[in-house]
């Protein structure tokens, strides 16, 4: 976590006292005191910094944390410095005219979709004590179901926002045939490689990349950077999609004007 940090540091330059907003995520570990605490103590940050913990959110979390501090910046104008933890990962986001200059990718959309409503999914990942009393947590059989129905949902929501206006026709036309109609339509799947030129899938397991691969009609080149992730370091569960993201950038592949998924 701090080796994270000070790379994240050295390599942009800022001092840990410009730090306004710190966010820190890991998907399961919740010690006392808290790694934002720890964090805050380690690099003597400022007492009146904004200083966010999240625990308990899985390998949704890495984007739940950026949501957070997107928002945050929007209403404090601060700069944040956000921690994904598991496998260690820090990203940096500013929203300052004079760093547009030296900044990587400008973040434009973030799109969530919560299904703790819903019982099946609340408790697809669930800790609690096996019949020996020991602690763990356990994976529903309705894991993968759950999470076709979020992604399709997610798509659901974010087609409208990248797609250009011709994919968006033919998935609404096929939508509204299927209700007319009453008729085993197969749903139409937007051509999102029109939207977008790279893609991170979270690497939870082989079965994920290759049921997204095939669904979303990708290439293996789309998909080289989820599988290598993977591959090198296993599910990193929150953190997965940030190795993917440099995975993509020590390629070289990103050009000026590129977009990622």
């Amino acid at each position: 976590m701090f080796g994270a940090l000070d790379t994240l540091f050295s390599t942009t330059g800022i001092k840990p006292k410009d730090i306004g907003i710190l966010v820190v995520n890991c998907s399961l570990f919740n010690p006392t005191p808290s790694l934002s605490s720890m964090i805050v103590n380690k690099y003597k940050l400022r007492s009146n910094i904004k200083s966010f913990n999240l625990g308990g959110m899985g390998c949704s979390a890495g984007v739940i944390a950026i949501d957070l501090a997107k928002d945050m910046l929007q209403k404090s104008m601060l700069i944040p410095n956000c921690l994904f933890r598991v496998g260690g990962s820090a990203v940096l986001l500013s929203n300052k005219s004079i760093d547009r200059s030296r900044a990587k990718y400008q973040l434009v959309h973030v799109v969530r979709t919560h299904r703790g409503s819903d019982d099946k999914a609340f408790r697809c990942v669930y800790q609690e004590q096996d019949d020996n009393g020991k602690t763990g947590v356990s994976l529903s059989k309705d894991l993968m179901a759950v999470a076709g129905g979020a992604l399709k949902t997610n798509i659901t929501t974010l087609g409208p926002l990248v797609l250009p206006i011709s994919e968006q026709l033919l998935f609404f036309c096929t939508l509204i045939a299927k209700k007319l109609f009453k008729k085993s339509i197969k749903p139409y799947i937007p051509n999102f490689k029109l939207a977008f030129d790279h893609f991170c899938i979270h690497a939870g397991g082989r079965a994920v990349i290759d049921e997204l691969e095939k669904n979303l009609q990708l290439s293996p080149t789309h998909v080289e950077a989820s599988r290598m992730t993977l591959h090198r370091f296993g599910n990193t569960s929150s953190s997965a999609i940030w190795y993917e993201l440099a995975y993509i950038g020590e390629k070289e592949r990103v050009r000026k004007g590129h977009r990622i998924w």
